[in-house]
């Protein structure tokens, strides 16, 4: 029986590659939904499930490393390999701690892709050529990214203050999530008291330093 495998990805020339590749490569692998944003493939992941979820740090409405962070929550047991552009530090710290079990950079070998959802679906860590000079257990262990868990944000906040930084109008957040306008402004001022910032543009850096949103 093949694996199944969810790609999230909100570039479809990624997607179109990465499914080339495990149609040439991955003879045990299918790949059963290709979804575009994190909001969906946490909603995909709750209905339905897979073997193993490939899924790129930066997509929008809920990124990556939220959206993998949801799914283990529900599910201890999932298998994720994160996709990024990226290959520093702190994008490969973060997540591992959201329940990754791999890591692979966009500019990997077809053969690497292949390599790393074949360990994750067995239950092993896979980084790829670029980021394997970090250690696990080190990321594990210390966190260069505290700051993001004493600020106090609720998983929406998270949400409302990365739709902030993509550029959405607070009409169109509520229209989003199906919640009222003042709603949406609660939570706007809550971020800001939370964070100790009163500007919309210190808001943007904000987030885009620590990895809640990435443009």
């Amino acid at each position: 029986m093949k694996r199944k495998i969810v790609l999230a990805d909100d570039h479809a020339i990624v997607r179109n590659g990465v499914k080339a590749v495990l149609e040439k490569l991955g003879k045990n692998m299918e790949i059963v939904a290709e979804i575009s944003n994190g909001k969906d493939l946490v909603d995909y992941a709750q209905k339905h499930g897979a073997d193993v979820y490939v899924v790129d740090i930066s997509m929008p409405v809920l990124n990556g490393i939220e959206a993998v962070e949801r799914i283990v929550r529900r599910n201890p047991d999932a298998k994720v390999v994160m996709l990024s552009m990226y290959d520093d530090r702190v994008s490969v710290e973060k997540s591992l701690k959201a329940g990754a079990k791999g890591f692979i950079v966009k500019v990997s070998t077809a053969h690497e892709i292949v390599d790393a959802i074949e360990e994750v679906a067995a239950g092993r860590f896979y980084l790829c050529s670029k980021v394997s000079k970090y250690i696990v257990q080190g990321f594990l262990g210390k966190s260069s990214s505290r700051k993001r868990d004493v600020t106090g944000l609720t998983p929406k906040e998270k949400e409302v203050l990365q739709l902030i930084a993509e550029g959405y109008s607070s009409k169109q957040i509520a229209k989003s999530f199906n919640l009222s306008l003042n709603t949406i402004h609660v939570h706007r001022n809550n971020i800001m008291k939370k964070l100790g910032i009163h500007k919309q543009a210190e808001l943007v850096r904000y987030a885009i330093k620590e990895g809640i949103a990435q443009l």
